[in-house]
């Protein structure tokens, strides 16, 4: 089973395996780090969620299509909207939420999600408006077909331009990930309309960047301003790439965990650009987040932090000065289950999900 297959099969297989390895890496000192405290319980596969200024969070569960709003200050809990149609099956289903920028003045939410549309399966980004607590008026803003169960994607984000970024993975094909005609295995820049901006580095197309395989973590560096992405490799050669517009990041056909890492897998189509680190053996990295405030020491100052499925680690990655490269990292905390979503909160925390919860990190 690939590292993202392994992500999203649900089960005790998924549970028992992760929790095994997390026993048998929680001995290593670089786990003393930091810990995490339970914020929210009694989820079922949040795959993302994100932070209302008003201490809510709404948290979307990958294969039920619910949406949830949990009120931290009350403990109440409702259900926001139930997305229908979800096709869940692989790595399908209800991958990633996003809030306006100007949320809740302007109070639309957006998700990336797997459904039944267009005379067959789908990836759709929707958006919903807030009314009195509920989902109303759906309105389908991006819809491609979901010709695979695997490598569908699905990271969206806001970026300091008001502009939404979305990943989509090749749907199991790495020759669409050259094709600047095929959205599958880029990342799109869109307005929050979805239409195509008139500035995007490619000519008149959403695409931003090619050359994608599969991603579950996006996210602006607050101090750069540069978006950083991790990506999961075959059996080899898992990423973080800070993605600049209109590049190329070398994933395509002629692949290969033969020969030196990363350009045996960074090797197609034109100037690729090499991953900032890459991972063997494999880690299936997901989300990240940046440090603007976290209160999580000296060291996590303006740092990048991001998860893994296989083993449940959580790594902070410090970047150089001029915010372009990384400097270092180092694995500093250890689930005992795999981290699917990491996000920041408006006071400056990090919380992270699990297949079951979400947690805060805090320091030790």
């Amino acid at each position: 089973m690939t590292p993202t297959r392994r992500m999203f099969a649900a089960g005790i297989a998924l549970v028992v395996v992760l929790s095994f390895t997390g026993s048998l890496l929680a001995a290593h000192p670089a786990a003393a780090r930091v810990r995490s405290v339970r914020a929210v319980g009694s989820l079922r596969f949040p795959t993302d969620f994100a932070f209302a200024p008003n201490n809510r969070v709404f948290a979307i569960e990958k294969n039920s299509g619910r949406i949830l709003v949990i009120n931290r200050a009350g403990g109440g809990r409702h259900t926001f909207f139930k997305v229908r149609g979800v096709n869940s099956s692989g790595e399908r289903g209800m991958l990633s939420i996003a809030l306006h920028p100007d949320y809740p003045a302007t109070p639309l939410v957006y998700v990336y999600v797997t459904r039944r549309g267009g005379g067959g399966v789908q990836n759709q980004i929707i958006r919903l408006r807030n009314v009195d607590g509920k989902g109303r008026d759906l309105t389908k803003i991006w819809a491609r077909r979901s010709p695979s169960s695997i490598h569908n994607g699905g990271p969206i984000a806001f970026g300091p331009d008001g502009m939404l970024y979305a990943v989509v993975g090749d749907g199991g094909s790495p020759a669409r990930s050259q094709q600047l005609g095929d959205e599958r295995g880029k990342v799109l820049r869109m307005t929050p309309t979805g239409a195509i901006p008139g500035d995007n580095p490619l000519g008149n197309r959403r695409v931003f960047a090619f050359g994608i395989r599969n991603s579950f973590g996006l996210a602006f560096d607050p101090y750069g301003g540069d978006l950083w992405e991790t990506e999961n490799g075959p059996e080899c050669n898992d990423e973080l790439n800070r993605i600049a517009p209109g590049r190329n990041y070398g994933w395509g056909p002629n692949e290969s965990c033969s020969g030196n890492a990363p350009r045996n897998t960074n090797r197609d189509g034109p100037n690729p650009v090499l991953p900032e680190r890459w991972y063997n053996p494999t880690i299936a990295p997901t989300g990240i987040a940046f440090c603007d405030g976290c209160d999580l020491g000296v060291a996590a100052r303006r740092a990048a932090f991001f998860g893994a499925i296989n083993t449940g680690q959580l790594r902070r990655v410090s970047l150089t000065a001029d915010r372009r490269n990384v400097k270092g990292q180092r694995v500093v905390f250890r689930h005992d289950g795999g981290i699917l979503s990491v996000e920041p909160h408006p006071n400056g925390a990090l919380y992270f999900s699990d297949t079951k919860a979400i947690f805060k990190l805090v320091r030790r």
